[in-house]
């Protein structure tokens, strides 16, 4: 066949669709909400009970969102589950999208951190205990009616709160029975218990890249189903 009808032959198959087909929109580009911010952190999963992933941090940049970094991210131990749903103590990673009120950890933020940073010292407690009044909430020192086995002294976690991110899941109004303490950190040495976790070279850059002023917020969730991400 002579090169010209070549192309002709080219152009009218892509004109009847049979050509290759055009990219797909970046996964933000497919959600039903991004939190109106222009920063986003993805964190998903093939599957509810999975407990590996992907968590990829994007940048809204002249109206389209760019993949600035990713990393391999770990999950509950006993998987994900939507996040209105879930209960306390089961090692599940709840689904949703959510704000990321501030930073913490025992080591010093990384140059160049743009949000707030609380550093953890010995007495840093998380309360878990739903009885008290600082549920889900940092106490420093642990609040008297915070029970010390309902709790996290979170200067033990000396590898997973090197730094970490709290999730704003269950946490602007508190509901008892599902869920405290639920942040991205560094990873410990396997799934979480409900947390989202990424390797500490990736938890530096999330923090040097996010902007607060930016209103980056996380989307949690599974690749298709019920907890699909772009549900969010």
């Amino acid at each position: 066949m002579r090169p010209g009808a070549v192309a002709l032959a080219v152009s009218s198959l892509l004109a009847l669709g049979a050509g290759p087909s055009a990219p797909s929109p970046p996964l933000p580009a497919r959600m039903a909400d991004t939190g109106g911010g222009t920063q986003l952190i993805t964190a998903v999963a093939p599957k509810r009970a999975s407990t590996t992933g992907t968590v990829t941090w994007w940048d809204l940049r002249g109206g389209r969102w760019v993949r600035t970094g990713s990393a391999p991210a770990r999950f509950g131990a006993n998987g994900l589950v939507e996040g209105a749903a879930r209960a306390q103590g089961t090692d599940t990673t709840p689904t949703g999208l959510y704000g990321l009120p501030y930073a913490f950890g025992i080591e010093a933020a990384p140059r160049g951190t743009a949000y707030a940073y609380r550093r953890v010292h010995r007495d840093s407690w998380w309360c878990q205990d739903n009885d008290s009044r600082s549920y889900n909430r940092w106490t420093e020192p642990r609040a008297a009616d915070c029970r010390a086995a309902e709790s996290e002294q979170l200067i033990t976690y000396r590898a997973q709160y090197a730094h970490a991110l709290v999730i704003d899941f269950n946490y602007e109004r508190p509901v008892r029975g599902r869920g405290a303490g639920i942040f991205l950190h560094v990873n410990g040495r396997g799934a979480t218990a409900g947390c989202v976790s990424v390797p500490k070279d990736a938890m530096r850059r999330i923090l040097t890249w996010a902007d607060p002023a930016k209103r980056p917020h996380i989307a949690v969730g599974t690749t298709s189903g019920t907890t699909a991400v772009t549900r969010y």
